[in-house]
Formats: structure tokens, sequence, C-alpha cells
């Protein structure tokens, strides 16, 4: 994809790597549309860039109103080049101590608001002859830390919806990409719920936090100029470990899990059914 003017839909762009994304592309002379809870956060942005910035008030876990931005999204802008399903939310807590709310809320931000973008933006992509659908991801895709149970179940999930769903559009011209960051310093960890442990957990695995923003390696810049370009390539990779914690443990996590297979290969086979 060629660096002329395109236009991208972003969700979840009120703050963290989805601010950054809407204002790096607007810098760059792209189109953004824009979707927020809130879209007077964007204020400053559409005073400076004007009808370069669309702005729509969503919350992506209403699926009606999700479905009617999307269409209004094509209808404004005519075509979209590259969606970018940004919008999610942490909660951090040992597994049994989280709320029912908590993790119903985690399950239909995260995981199935994701699924049900791709599901609306795909027709419009497919009839309009490709496009790229970015999915912001995480290490925590392939890997887990306690204390993180809820939020690494939606990112293991749209992992797999993702690569499932990139060799059923590929015939299209339709690609997608998976954005897996490791520790960003940005405000998610700020907005992210906190579970305080139950007795059974205080000084566990899970009775842990997160280093200070400060100290974690990536900036929110730096992964989203890593997406910018991913998503502009003339063939985007289906994955993108951005930020060398998330290099180090995830490649370290699945040369483990390989291994551990490997030492099982002779009681996988055993179970084959006799010829």
């Amino acid at each position: 994809m060629d660096e002329s003017t395109k236009t991208w839909l972003i969700t979840g762009a009120s703050r963290g790597i989805g601010r950054e994304l809407t204002e790096q592309l607007l810098a760059r002379g792209h189109r953004v549309v824009a979707t927020l809870r809130r879209p007077e956060q964007l204020d400053d942005l559409a005073a400076q860039h004007g009808d370069r910035l669309l702005r729509h008030r969503l919350d992506v876990t209403d699926t009606g109103r999700l479905s009617e931005v999307v269409d209004a999204a094509w209808a404004e802008a005519g075509r979209v080049d590259v969606v970018v399903s940004n919008a999610g939310f942490g909660v951090m807590g040992a597994a049994e101590d989280l709320t029912d709310d908590q993790v119903q809320r985690s399950i239909d931000t995260n995981l199935t608001a994701a699924i049900q973008l791709a599901r609306r933006v795909v027709p419009h992509l497919r009839e309009q002859g490709g496009g790229t659908l970015v999915q912001m991801s995480s290490m925590g895709g392939h890997l887990t830390f306690p204390g993180f149970g809820i939020y690494h179940a939606t990112k293991w999930g749209i992992e797999g919806y993702l690569e499932a769903l990139a060799a059923e559009v590929a015939p299209f011209g339709v690609r997608t990409v998976l954005v897996e960051p490791g520790m960003v310093r940005t405000s998610f960890y700020d907005a992210a719920e906190r579970v305080a442990p139950s007795a059974p957990y205080v000084g566990g695995p899970a009775d842990t936090a997160p280093p200070p923003v400060e100290q974690m390696p990536a900036s929110q810049s730096g992964v989203a100029h890593a997406t910018i370009e991913a998503a502009l390539a003339d063939d985007p990779p289906l994955r993108l470990l951005v930020n060398s914690d998330a290099y180090e443990l995830v490649t370290g996590a699945v040369r483990d899990r390989l291994a551990g297979f490997e030492t099982r290969r002779e009681a996988a086979y055993a179970a084959d059914a006799e010829v």
C-alpha cells in the first residue's frame, strides 16, 4: 500500500495508542474516522486538522450502534483503507476474585466487540476490492501472567479468531494484522481496574502489580509508528511483535511450549486409532 492519503477507521481513539495513532496519521496527511465514547476529547485535533478528522460517539459493546457507525464511516468517506480495532480495557486480579460483571465486560469489550467490528467491516472491505484490518492485541495473546487471566482469555481468543479470518478474507484482497506489543508506557494501566486479593491470594502470584509505567520498555509513539508502517506495507505481517520484551518473552514462551509438546510425542501418537 503506498503512502498517499488513506482513510483510517480507529476505535478507542480517546487515549493511549488509539489517540497516538490518530495524531500520527493526521500529521502524515491521512484522514481518520475516530470512534470514542466522548468525541469532545478530540476537539483539539479537530480544530487543527479540520475535515480530515471525522468523529463518532461509540461504545463498542453496543452492537447496533457499531453497525451504524461502520456504515456511516463508509458513507462519509466513500472508502476506508485501514480499520484499526483498538478499543479495550484491563482488569487485574486473581481470577476467582473478579466479579461476574468484570468478567462479562472484559469479554464484551476486548473480544466480542472486536469480533463484531470485524464482521461488519469485512463486507465493506471486500466490496471495495481490499483493505487492511488491524487488531491491537498483546504479547498476552501468547503467554500469561498471574492476575491477568480474563485479559489473557480475550487476547488468546481474538488471536485465534483473526488467524482464521485472515485465511477466509485473503482471496478478496483483505489483509489482517495482529499487533502484539509488550508493556507500553501508556494510560492503559491507569485506566485498568484493580481487584484487591481475597485472603487466600494475599502474597501469592496474583498479588502483584505491573512495574511503574516509566520502567516499561515501549513508548506508545513507537508502537503507533510500527503499526502504521505494518498496515501500509504491500504484504503486511499476520502478527507484529512490538518492542523488545514482547519479542523475547513470546519467542521464549513458544519455544518452551514446543519443547513440552515434544516430550509427549510418543503419548500423542499412542492415541491414534489402529489401522
